[in-house]
């Protein structure tokens, strides 16, 4: 294959380039600093990039690289690389899930107890000159309840460490069991009873189209006075207009926050308030979590560039390549089937069976059953889950998978159906490849129900009588929203129907609440799924 060329535009730890540079048949150049133009210059000549966050991989760099093999970003977010397009060209991109959870843990910990004893500003003030004691009195705690939005990875280490400072912890996280939940010493609660308990809130999920402003006006209205704020997650997930409404009122005593809607947040009004403090985004700045990083994308992609294998990767499933052109489209319906059905459930997934059906048995299995978890878990989980840990994290969270097989088809050359179940509810959805690429609904809740696996969709359970599609149509009619496409099914005459809605764009809560209390409707779900393969990969940003 000849010498492999790698260029490293980012600053990683010099653990990671002995590991790149110490392996026969690759060759390294760091080059950092460079603009975006300097970059599409010079990429055409190599087959693998490392980044971490400064170096922008856009489309157009993408298009000039044109014997690169593979991207490795040397963290978990990869808002800076342009996923689909890399997707589009077969390039290969990877990231490092895992390795900055005990550092991002440990800043989150470090922020509370500054923010509880109000450190940075009696550290400003002593500077100063000033010797003020009274004006910086703080809180103790122990004893004081911590609710957590999340208990991922990262969640769970906050967990521990703060029962450490004799804490009483409590968390939401719709995606992990009660007993995985008790496991870990929390107590799990819905989000209302966190809001409206907990003394100090700590958010730690990926920044999704489900979490992006979570905590909003309404929710600092349901918290106690007083509460304290703790982001080092995502900008965007906590409401920044709204934090600000909170700290003028008191609702909100203080607030740390590692991260901004807009970075850097110059001009910012949150700084302007003493009770907020803040870092620039340094949840995985430490010495061990940058080598961890560095360490763990060049072996990465040693193990690619030198015998074809897979790992995090956050395009394409962990197989051999030669089997990409048969294997992609049954990845992309898994993955989109999955997707679908984890937005149609309100608790967490306990129970999954997937089965495969005719031809597509004949392709591995392994990865569909990675891309069907991952679209199970992605709406809830980001990016941090990929086609390598997705079976990992589901059994992490208790979920039990099974999967059934045979060659044997009747109406379709190749089916996968997936059923899910949790304490509350039970889902299943059934579809196929039409073509060679195209993926498509057949059967929804044992409904016959054609339909797209793309785009803004409304799924709505109704009652099988007559009128019921009319009022639905005149309320959107009214409302002035356009409908791409309707499909509607029913498990016998008079009984329950499911109608499937396209819409060119979403429906605000409002219209969605009112098409719920029409009569016979039963329940209403809003979708989001690509529009085109690859698309649905949440790019969050920097870690």
């Amino acid at each position: 294959m000849g010498v492999q060329r790698v260029l490293v535009s980012d600053r990683v730890s010099e653990k990671g380039l002995e590991i790149l540079r110490g392996t026969e048949g690759i060759s390294v150049d760091v080059r950092t600093g460079l603009s975006t133009e300097e970059l599409r210059s010079i990429i055409g000549d190599y087959q693998a990039l490392v980044v971490r966050s400064s170096t922008r991989v856009t489309a157009e760099v993408i298009d000039a690289a044109g014997k690169l093999r593979v991207i490795g970003r040397a963290g978990i977010g990869v808002d800076n690389v342009d996923v689909p397009a890399a997707t589009r060209k077969g390039i290969v991109v990877m990231n490092t899930p895992q390795g900055n959870a005990v550092a991002a843990a440990e800043h989150t910990i470090s922020m509370m107890c500054a923010l509880a004893r109000k450190i940075p500003q009696a550290t400003a003030a002593l500077k100063s000159g000033q010797w003020d004691r009274g004006r910086f009195m703080g809180v103790e705690l122990g004893g004081k309840i911590l609710g957590l939005v999340g208990i991922g990875n990262i969640g769970s280490i906050v967990a521990g460490r703060a029962q450490g400072l004799m804490m009483k912890v409590i968390a939401h996280d719709p995606y992990v069991t009660e007993e995985m939940a008790r496991a870990k010493g929390v107590e799990p609660v819905s989000m209302e009873e966190l809001l409206a308990r907990s003394d100090f809130i700590s958010v730690h999920t990926p920044l999704t189209d489900e979490t992006r402003n979570l905590i909003d006006r309404s929710a600092f209205a349901k918290m106690r006075r007083g509460v304290m704020i703790i982001n080092c997650a995502r900008g965007g997930i906590v409401n920044e207009r709204a934090l600000h409404e909170a700290l003028e009122s008191g609702r909100v005593a203080g607030a740390a926050l590692d991260c901004f809607e807009v970075e850097p947040p110059l001009g910012n009004p949150l700084l302007e308030f003493e009770q907020v403090i803040c870092t620039p985004h340094l949840g995985a700045s430490t010495e061990e979590a940058q080598e961890k990083v560095a360490v763990a994308i060049a072996e990465q992609l040693v193990d690619y560039l030198t015998r074809g294998v897979l790992q995090n990767t956050v395009n394409v499933p962990s197989v051999n390549l030669d089997l990409l052109p048969d294997l992609m489209p049954f990845s992309d319906l898994a993955e989109r089937l999955g997707r679908f059905l984890a937005q149609l459930f309100g608790s967490a997934i306990e129970e999954v069976a997937i089965q495969y059906v005719g031809d597509v048995t004949r392709i591995p299995l392994a990865p569909l059953k990675a891309a069907a978890l991952k679209g199970l878990l992605h709406p809830h989980l980001g990016d941090i889950v990929n086609f390598v840990n997705a079976p990992l994290m589901a059994e992490e969270r208790g979920i039990a998978v099974v999967e059934r097989s045979t060659s044997k088809a009747e109406d379709y050359t190749s089916l996968i159906s997936i059923a899910a179940g949790s304490r509350d509810e039970s889902h299943s959805i059934t579809g196929s490849i039409f073509g060679r690429k195209q993926p498509r609904l057949l059967e929804l809740n044992d409904s016959p129900l054609g339909g797209v696996l793309a785009g803004h969709l409304l799924v709505i359970r109704n009652e099988d009588r007559p009128g019921v599609i009319g009022n639905i149509g005149s309320v959107l009619g009214k409302k002035g929203i356009n409908i791409a496409s309707i499909n509607v099914g029913r498990d016998r005459a008079g009984g329950r129907g499911i109608t499937l809605l396209s819409l060119d764009a979403p429906l605000a809560k409002p219209i969605i609440d009112e098409i719920s209390g029409l009569p016979h409707v039963m329940w209403v779900k809003q979708l989001e799924l690509p529009l085109e393969p690859g698309s649905y990969l949440n790019r969050g940003k920097d870690s």
